[in-house]
């Protein structure tokens, strides 16, 4: 567990110790591989695009060793279902970290794709459709993690359910020309809610003298309630436009 704290605050401190140097030499760049109307995201446009150029060196790495979008499309599947049989074997660290990784691997996917002039139809479809086998996995796991208590079950069951009809809503608007990225609750924000989650249960249950999940639960929690408003959002603010 302190493994996995130095860990992650190492992380955190080299973040912060680059987002000013980002700032200074590289924010005025253009990011010829970035979607022009990405959606909002919660932390703002700085910290995602940051994020890109964070991660610049795998991008380049994977670029130049050929690899396709299709292994990071795996890729994040097969992190997002080792996140589930994590959490639901109590490996609750291990699990967030994974949920993370497999953020990070649907990320590159794309930007891969455009880099190598492969973006077209069938990619978008895997992509976002593998994306729900990974929340899938995930959340499959997490389930059997809480399945001793009926409430934070249901909670489990709702922030999963909410997932699905945020991804789901769009993805229908879109199949009737009307394009919906608004809302607070979408896919990276809920990465970044389960797993820091998982990563910081451990020792902020045990600092504070919780039942271990206790942190993990309320995050979820916050999940659920996010997930199920976006989706009614969503589906009024498509339906407002098909009128």
């Amino acid at each position: 567990m302190r493994t996995d704290m130095a860990v992650l605050v190492g992380i955190l401190v080299v973040a912060f110790a680059t987002m000013p140097v980002y700032a200074m030499v590289a924010r005025t760049r253009h990011d010829a591989y970035e979607i022009a109307d990405r959606g909002g995201f919660v932390l703002g446009g700085f910290v995602r695009s940051w994020f890109y150029w964070f991660i610049w060196p795998v991008e380049r790495l994977s670029l130049a060793v050929g690899l396709s979008p299709t292994v990071f499309n795996v890729t994040g599947v097969l992190f997002g279902c080792a996140a589930g049989v994590c959490f639901a074997t109590g490996r609750v660290n291990l699990g967030g970290w994974l949920v993370l990784l497999g953020g990070a691997a649907d990320v590159l996917d794309g930007r891969i794709a455009r880099a190598r002039g492969l973006a077209n139809q069938m990619g978008a479809f895997l992509d976002s459709t593998l994306d729900r086998f990974a929340e899938v996995g995930a959340f499959v796991g997490l389930a059997v993690m809480f399945m001793a208590s009926a409430t934070q079950l249901a909670v489990v069951v709702t922030a999963l359910g909410g997932s699905l009809l945020v991804s789901y809503a769009r993805a229908r608007g879109e199949s009737l020309g009307i394009v919906a990225k608004v809302g607070v609750m979408q896919r990276a924000e809920r990465l970044l809610l389960v797993g820091f989650g998982g990563i910081f249960d451990p020792a902020v249950t045990a600092w504070q003298g919780w039942a271990p999940g206790t942190l993990l639960f309320w995050l979820l929690a916050l999940v659920a309630a996010g997930t199920v408003a976006t989706a009614l959002y969503r589906t009024v603010w498509i339906a407002q436009r098909l009128e």
